[in-house]
């Protein structure tokens, strides 16, 4: 392995040089207004229930953590020296992937879990509407509504109900 550069190794998987962090004091304050502002945005969407708090914590720590990246650039540097990297902003795209990735895999799962649920009480509704078919055939018939209409007529003397046989106060007065 003569004539590599320090580092280089088998594929060069050893930084080379130390992480180098190219923020200007100008960058620095876009970002962390950047951060501060996607932070009141989320604040903003649960206010007005379009963010469940649940899902809003991961959001906004990762506010948090962009608001700190920008106010102390050197922990980036000492994200990459632990990553292997040489530069900083390869090592933050890192990050940034990985988070991207977990959070695509979470909400999958939740899909999934809805998905399942939504079965799940679709069949269940459907197994109690036809319990109630059988209660139907018995007692009356289903109106174009899907509402269930008495055999008995409505009678005007006793205040429009329709009278039931089967009910313990019509024993004859």
């Amino acid at each position: 392995m003569t004539g590599l550069p320090t580092g280089a190794g088998w594929g060069g998987l050893v930084a080379a040089t130390d992480p180098v962090v190219r923020l200007t004091p100008q960058a620095r304050i876009v970002a962390a207004i950047l951060a501060v502002l996607f932070m009141v945005l989320i604040l903003d969407l649960i206010r007005r229930d379009r963010l469940l708090e649940r899902y809003s914590v991961v959001w906004f720590a990762l506010g948090l953590a962009m608001l700190i990246g920008a106010a102390f650039p050197v922990l980036l540097e000492l994200i990459a020296r632990a990553m292997g990297v040489r530069d900083a902003t390869i090592a933050l795209f890192s990050m940034v992937l990985l988070i991207l990735l977990g959070l695509s895999l979470n909400f999958s799962v939740i899909a999934s879990r809805q998905a399942k649920q939504i079965t799940r009480l679709a069949q269940q509704s459907a197994i109690e509407s036809t319990g109630d078919g059988s209660d139907v055939n018995q007692r009356g018939t289903r109106d174009s509504k899907g509402d269930v209409k008495s055999g008995t007529p409505k009678s005007d003397m006793d205040g429009g109900e329709a009278s039931n046989p089967d009910s313990p106060d019509a024993g004859g007065v």
